[in-house]
């Protein structure tokens, strides 16, 4: 990012990039270019306005970058899409058994409510509570849920297994704590994205007691092998395949990562796994090993619902609040969630499920 765009507050160049998202639709084709067509796949205009307007704003590169800088990358970026539910959410800050973590909890949601254990994305390396701040009190607000949003240790300080440790170690604690959280402890889900939806799903595979359910958003499943959607979609779709290399170099050495717990794909018996909706990105490197998860879940006899956004770029979830395609697929994550939670126990228990 180039030092004349960081010396901009992010609150003024999120003001012009919710102005420019509220243009007329030809007017966005214009500033957004023709458009671009991969893979049998044409990208959302929402989702290319999105992809010029940072292009404008400055080079996202990882490789060769600092982890310091790239975290303060990914912090003013968020800066830019503030969004909140027109409901109000309280917060408080909660020890998950020795893991920070932050408890969200719509205003009005009785007591016993279901509860989500979410974990940030990021690589493993770049992203914290505040980065997610917005997703987590979306989704507590429209799948009428709890979030424990779940602040794990980061690579390159903390590398692997580090954060498969706090992600285990915070779901065993809303398992034991749930009345505390105010949550049921018959609804429990793990939930994340990209690098959290990893995570996340390795807690679904290794915790004693199973979640409920499970929301991965575009969730990394295996770094031991390269799919073909790595070199499809390898650069100016966002998340790159050098920005992937960056990451994997800096969280897992190469001789640990078809551990279960770095690769949940290469798990010997899925057996068991939660319910799932599983949601990908069609110009996302990370597409095909999270269909080929979804794959292996199916085989394995549990029920998943994948679903490819296939206009859609990586980290989708975090740009709700511009409205159009972003929105519509928060909002039908939010709904998958909802429902997995307050039907999908309560079917089981009545053995309809």
């Amino acid at each position: 990012m180039s030092s004349l765009t960081e010396k901009v507050p992010p609150g003024v160049t999120g003001a012009v990039l919710r102005a420019v998202f509220a243009l007329p639709e030809p007017v966005k084709r214009v500033i957004a270019g023709a458009p671009v067509r991969r893979d049998g796949q044409l990208l959302a205009l929402d989702a290319q306005l999105l992809l010029t307007m940072m292009r404008l704003e400055g080079e996202r590169r990882l490789a060769g970058a600092t982890v310091e800088e790239a975290r303060r990358g990914i912090a003013r970026g968020q800066a830019y899409l503030p969004g909140v539910p027109v409901r109000p959410v309280g917060t408080r800050k909660v020890d998950a058994g020795g893991v920070p973590a932050r408890l969200y909890t719509p205003k009005g949601l009785a007591e016993g409510s279901p509860l989500l254990v979410f974990y940030h994305g990021g690589g493993w390396v770049i992203g914290d509570l505040d980065t997610h701040d917005t997703v987590c009190r979306y989704l507590a607000v429209h799948a009428e849920v709890r979030v424990l949003s779940v602040d794990y240790r980061l690579a390159p300080e903390h590398p692997y297994p580090a954060a498969t440790e706090d992600a285990l170690a915070a779901y065993e604690y809303a398992v034991a704590r749930a009345g505390d959280l105010g949550a049921d402890p018959g609804a429990l889900a793990v939930g994340g994205d990209s690098a959290g939806g990893n995570l996340a799903a390795v807690v679904a595979v290794l915790a004693p007691r199973r979640p409920d359910f499970a929301l991965l958003y575009y969730p990394a499943t295996d770094m031991s092998e390269r799919r073909r959607s790595r070199e499809l979609f390898a650069d100016g779709f966002y998340l790159t395949d050098d920005d992937m290399t960056w990451f994997s170099d800096h969280y897992c050495p190469p001789e640990r990562r078809a551990e279960t717990a770095a690769s949940p794909l290469l798990a010997g018996d899925l057996a068991g796994f939660p319910p799932t909706y599983l949601v990908t990105a069609g110009f996302d490197p990370l597409r095909d090993e999270g269909e080929a998860f979804a794959a292996r879940l199916r085989e394995a006899g549990v029920p998943v619902a994948l679903r490819r956004q296939e206009d859609l770029i990586h980290g989708f979830a975090n740009m709700w609040s511009l409205g159009g395609r972003f929105q519509e697929a928060a909002s039908e994550a939010a709904g998958a969630l909802r429902t997995g939670l307050y039907a999908g126990p309560r079917l089981r228990e009545d053995g309809r499920g």
